[in-house]
């Protein structure tokens, strides 16, 4: 097994990092796969190296969902504890990105090595002045990313797999190959770092285990039938049912005061982790499977998303994002499923949160993309997932000359599907009624290739497991036609899917 890799614990203002000297452009060493290993057998070989990362389309889409991608143990880490205004959170990433050697194989598919990691919701704060929500009990960072020198890549629609290592990083490419090919010879071999459930169940402090009005956990069974939630042992929500309703009472009190036209509007809930991560995200892929899943395992924390928004994707100079607002809970009976596709396109509250969001995210990509060519290919077309039906649009632009990801990701994060509009307003009233910190959920997990390749989904039904916990937000969209009974069962919706892994 390699050592592992320094880490870069990134202060703000930025003290430069010594750089990795530039090399000679020079293709990848490439082994094609055959037999194609399952993907999680493939994660299980490598399970006990530093910071693994899944991109996974367990819900194979021929344009959304075709390719997955493995890779553990980088080269080079940063890691950022909170997010301080001002400072450039990307500024290594930037430069390490800058001085990368690595030639692209175009017959291959898109990842072949860079940067990928998870950005939280809060790391916005480095460039708008909102404040944080009141508690933040999980203490996880607001920036984890690593340099990945080799990938696992899966081409689904093809059938097909290649291990990829690229040259001119601390690790001899050929010595990367030996050692994954070792573990996939053998992925089922005792290994040192076998997984626990994030460590041993501790408290966490007495707002996170709890609804603000008591210490019991959610009393599931009386929720109202057409919930239909999934039965859990112990369930909380930082929101009792009174007060996720008067929440959203205020915020359309604002909307009707002209601070905002839409804010998202999410509770926060928690149950102790019965198993290790592995496990439930294989639950989780299998019983909620999406197109922009994904995994990350960190030292003593681990995130596992089903999630079915693409955030950011960045082809050549095209930068396009695909936003997510309208949401239907799926009929077990097809006729009856085609009833409620009709009814969610037809829907003119969910059409108005859509639009309204793809007016925001214009104006995001306007400040990176050359004028007049950001433009909508699709405007509230209705997609089918798992468990719901969702409105989804898509808005895209051409990046003007010398702008990259990390410019990108400044000028939208966090996404405007999950904040609202206009954006800092609704950041301001969200840290005003969510009672704790959102972290990874609803921020970003990305990456992006050394030729600036990239793409990103945005955290939404995703877990993160902590200190013997899981936690998983769940929210919707707020307009002024807002019926608040049906906004928080459509929290409830979107948490079935989740809470189903759990069962």
């Amino acid at each position: 097994m390699f050592a592992v890799s320094p880490v870069t614990t990134l202060p703000c203002p930025h003290d430069e990092q010594p750089a990795m000297s530039c090399r000679t452009p020079a293709e990848p060493l490439v082994v094609e796969l055959d037999p194609v290993p399952a993907v999680m057998t493939a994660v299980r070989a490598v399970r006990d190296w530093p910071d693994v990362i899944l991109f996974d389309s367990a819900l194979i889409h021929p344009r959304w969902g075709r390719y997955s991608f493995l890779t553990a143990d980088p080269a080079r880490q940063v890691r950022l504890a909170t997010a301080v205004w001002g400072c450039d959170p990307f500024a290594e990433l930037r430069r390490l990105s800058s001085e990368a050697a690595w030639e692209r194989r175009e017959d291959l598919p898109p990842f072949q090595g860079g940067w990928a990691g998870v950005m939280g919701y809060e790391l916005g704060s480095c460039w708008e002045r909102v404040p944080a929500a009141r508690h933040d009990e999980f203490q996880l960072p607001v920036l984890s990313a690593g340099w990945y020198d080799w990938v696992l890549a899966w081409d689904h629609l093809a059938g097909r797999a290649w291990l990829i290592a690229q040259p001119g990083s601390d690790h001899d490419p050929r010595q990367r190959v030996a050692a994954v090919m070792e573990r996939l010879a053998d992925p089922c071999a005792p290994r040192l770092g076998k997984l626990t459930p994030c460590g041993p169940t501790a408290p966490i402090g007495p707002t996170a285990p709890s609804t603000p009005g008591g210490s019991a956990p959610l009393p599931l069974s009386a929720l109202s039938p057409q919930w239909k939630v999934p039965q859990v042992d112990l369930l909380w929500s930082n929101f009792s049912a009174d007060a996720y309703l008067r929440a959203l009472e205020r915020v359309i009190e604002y909307i009707r005061a002209g601070d905002i036209f839409q804010a998202n509007l999410t509770q926060r809930l928690l149950t102790p982790a019965r198993t290790d991560p592995l496990t439930l995200y294989e639950r989780l892929r299998t019983r909620n499977p999406a197109p922009m899943a994904g995994l990350y395992l960190a030292r003593d924390w681990a995130l596992l998303s089903a999630s079915p928004e693409r955030f950011v994707q960045i082809v050549g100079q095209t930068v396009s994002t695909r936003p997510i607002k309208g949401t239907r809970r799926r009929a077990a009976q097809p006729d009856a499923d085609l009833f409620v596709k009709d009814a969610l396109r037809e829907s003119a509250k969910d059409q108005a949160e859509n639009v309204m969001i793809v007016d925001l995210l214009r104006n995001d990509l306007s400040r990176v993309c050359r004028p007049g060519t950001v433009r909508v290919p699709q405007l509230c077309g209705v997609e089918t997932f798992a468990t719901v039906q969702h409105l989804v649009s898509e808005i895209c632009g051409d990046l003007q000359p010398g702008r990259t990801a990390w410019d990108v990701f400044r000028a939208t994060l966090p996404g405007g599907s999950i904040t609202g509009a206009p954006k800092v307003r609704a950041m301001e009233i969200i840290a005003e009624l969510e009672p704790t910190v959102r972290g990874p959920y609803t921020g970003s997990l990305f990456y992006v290739g050394a030729d600036g390749r990239t793409d990103s989904n945005l955290l939404i039904r995703t877990f993160v497991q902590r200190h013997g916990w899981l936690q998983c937000g769940v929210g919707g969209g707020v307009t002024a036609q807002s019926v608040p009974a049906d906004e928080y069962e459509e929290t409830w919706h979107k948490a079935a899917g989740m809470l189903r892994a759990l069962e």
